[in-house]
């Protein structure tokens, strides 16, 4: 890939790239909607990822290229006028991230191009947004030799979603980007960012992605309006218990105040965010304990709250992932990203992972009318330099 790249690198720019990175996409186990609810996530980084080289340019100029947008040509503005703009479509989010390390502080004096190429499924829900960004981040930490650390380029991508694009996210998706390592997953407590690195060790298990092949545009979702709801259930429950988050709630709290919240779809809502925490904490200790069995039966339950009390899974995930739980030698299955599309994922045993691909084309092609896609692949590490 990088070959060809180096090739239209020089064809759209006419000069020689300086610098190369690699920045991964992600999947979640398990921990839907519960990073901006204050709870835990259970994220692993695959080796599917966006690729990324880079020049300094001599003036105040920036260049963006993608050769999965080739249609868009070659994205340019100054380094002077960083605002946001339809205009620039997928590179307003690595304009983002460069108009905040500006803003941090950090010295991008000269402008620059890049072009970039991503292997991770357009709006299949594995974070090619998170992915650009910290690509992005990377590239300028490299090219202008920015004493920056990975924390605070994760916490500017967050930025840059927010108060950007204007989706209003948790950080589970930088944070996997940037810090996750090979065959390890990341217990990430979102309140605190307190984490630790967990094995994915699934003994004759693997993990199967499926995606729904229909696209998903995050901020045109309703994520926003997911939040808000969240926040006034919060709200309610907050007029007897002195808490800052839902994901600080447990259970059996939860459950002896319910009554404060009189909206059966803010107590939906907020019922989810307490046990989908829950069950990340369960699935943590199934992992720690190789009981697979039990894992596979929290990512059942993971779906059916998302289906049921959340409300963002919709007639394409809820057959891919009911149709995966049916197959013989899967353990579980559920959607994984924001939902309303994407991808969802299965623990399924080696041996029948042609069973799985065969009984679940079948049923989401009668049903849906057009083929999922699989995709099998390894946990690999964050964002990175690689050689050119």
């Amino acid at each position: 890939m990088l070959t060809a790249m180096k090739k239209q690198f020089e064809k759209q720019f006419d000069a020689q790239p300086e610098v190369a990175a690699f920045a991964p996409g992600r999947i979640n186990l398990i921990g839907e909607h519960t990073d901006y609810n204050g709870g835990y996530v259970f994220p692993a980084a695959i080796e599917l990822g966006t690729y990324g080289l880079a020049r300094k340019r001599d003036d105040r100029t920036i260049r963006f290229y993608s050769l999965n947008f080739e249609e868009a040509g070659v994205i340019s503005f100054s380094l002077d006028d960083l605002d946001y703009d339809k205009a620039d479509s997928w590179a307003n989010y690595p304009k983002g991230m460069v108009k905040f390390l500006i803003e941090a502080g950090y010295n991008i004096e000269n402008g620059f191009d890049v072009i970039v190429e991503g292997n991770i499924p357009n709006g299949a829900s594995l974070s090619s947004s998170a992915s650009i960004e910290m690509l992005t981040g990377w590239l300028m930490k490299s090219l202008f030799n920015l004493d920056v650390e990975r924390l605070e380029l994760i916490q500017l991508g967050r930025k840059v979603e927010n108060h950007f694009i204007g989706v209003n996210s948790g950080i589970m998706d930088q944070f996997i980007v940037g810090m996750g390592q090979k065959d390890q997953a990341i217990l990430l407590d979102t309140s605190s960012l307190e984490y630790h690195y967990v094995p994915t060790e699934f003994g004759d298990y693997t993990i199967s992605i499926m995606n729904t092949n229909k696209r998903r545009e995050l901020a045109e979702s309703k994520y926003n309006e997911r939040l808000e709801e969240c926040q006034k259930a919060l709200a309610l429950l907050q007029q007897e218990l002195d808490v800052e988050a839902l994901g600080h709630i447990d259970e059996a709290t939860f459950e002896a105040h319910a009554h404060l919240i009189d909206d059966p779809v803010l107590l939906k809502r907020a019922r989810h965010a307490v046990t989908e925490n829950a069950r990340v904490k369960a699935a943590y200790d199934a992992l720690e304990h190789s009981d697979f069995k039990r894992f596979g039966q929290l990512l059942n339950e993971s779906h059916a709250s998302l289906k049921d009390d959340y409300e963002v899974t919709g007639v394409e995930l809820d057959t891919l992932a009911e149709s995966a739980q049916q197959v013989d030698g899967v353990l579980g299955a559920r959607m994984t990203g924001a939902g309303f599309a994407g991808c969802a994922i299965a623990l399924v045993h080696q041996s029948k992972i042609k069973a799985l691909e065969e009984e679940v084309t079948r049923n989401y092609t009668e049903k849906i009318g057009y083929a999922p896609s699989f995709y099998h692949v390894n946990i690999g590490d964050g964002v990175k330099s690689i050689e050119l």
